[in-house]
């Protein structure tokens, strides 16, 4: 499974690139009428490590191509090609949610302009999702020709997202309570963030669950030599990775009820937040990563 990595370092932080960016623009929508400087305080710092984090992923990338220049020469198939498509639609979110993050940082152009330009960029990032999922939805590997290929790594998105921005909400706030700078505002943005982030992501797991057993049973009934293939890779060969994803996103799912609980009586401090956030997004990246390699394991093309 290892052969993969940079293509499966590349799609997860795609993916979860464009979450967060996704999540941080539903936080403004959610809370409008938090005081401003309270939330640029709050979001900004998410927002400004998304930028490196996907540039990480597009360089991992050109590892699985053998060489940038290649990558430059796949952008000559746009006409015809889901791959040229997704590099160009990987550069363009790169370059404009980069753009977004300094006239935010430097409070450059009118707020709604910057609102508009966020719009654009998380539109675009869901274009990239969109892009990586038909390059991958092939009649030749039975294991990914299906809908819910498209379903799969949307969810991922949209979860890893939603995990990764709770994740940075409390560690900026676990810097800045550190320097004496937390105050009562931030923090209670950052509480109703972070269960907003978990009632959403619980559903999302239910999602995922559902999926998961479609997707299983839709490969499991097909008469296809190749998807039969792929799913003794799947619950065989690589059974093992098969089941500790599975307590990973269980373990998450514990987590975040449990949490939900708690805030349902009060009995949650910021603490707890903190712990919660880091804790269920460490499961759920890990899960993924381990999906996404089993995802590549899986290929067994039609006829080989």
């Amino acid at each position: 499974m290892l052969t993969e990595t940079p293509l499966v370092i590349f799609t997860i932080i795609a993916q979860m690139s464009a979450g967060s960016f996704v999540v941080l623009g539903l936080i403004h929508l959610l809370y409008v009428r938090t005081d401003p400087a309270t939330m640029d305080r709050v979001s900004d710092p998410a927002l400004y490590a998304i930028g490196p984090v996907l540039v990480l992923g597009l360089v991992a990338s050109t590892f699985h191509l053998g060489s940038p220049m290649r990558a430059a020469n796949a952008l000559r198939h746009l006409d015809s090609s889901w791959l040229s498509r997704e590099i160009l639609a990987g550069l363009i979110f790169a370059l404009l949610g980069g753009l977004f993050a300094v006239c935010q940082w430097r409070k450059w152009l009118p707020a709604r302009t910057r609102q508009a330009l966020a719009v654009v960029v998380a539109v675009n990032g869901l274009v990239l999702v969109y892009c990586i999922g038909r390059v991958y939805t092939l009649r030749t590997v039975p294991a990914w020709d299906t809908s819910l290929t498209m379903v799969r790594f949307f969810t991922t998105t949209i979860l890893l997202g939603s995990l990764a921005v709770g994740a940075a909400l409390v560690i900026a706030s676990l810097v800045r309570a550190r320097k004496g700078d937390e105050a009562a505002a931030s923090r209670l943005l950052i509480l109703n963030s972070v269960r907003g982030i978990a009632v959403g992501c619980v559903v999302l797991l239910g999602v995922k669950f559902v999926v998961q057993q479609s997707y299983i049973s839709g490969l499991a009934n097909n008469p296809d030599p190749a998807a039969k293939a792929s799913m003794d890779i799947l619950s065989k060969t690589d059974g093992g990775f098969s089941l500790a994803q599975g307590i990973l996103t269980f373990a998450c799912l514990a987590i975040l009820g449990i949490f939900l609980a708690q805030l349902s009586r009060g009995k949650v401090g910021h603490r707890a937040v903190v712990s919660v956030a880091m804790s269920a997004f460490s499961l759920i990246l890990v899960g993924e990563v381990i999906g996404r390699m089993l995802f590549y394991a899986s290929m067994v093309r039609v006829g080989m």
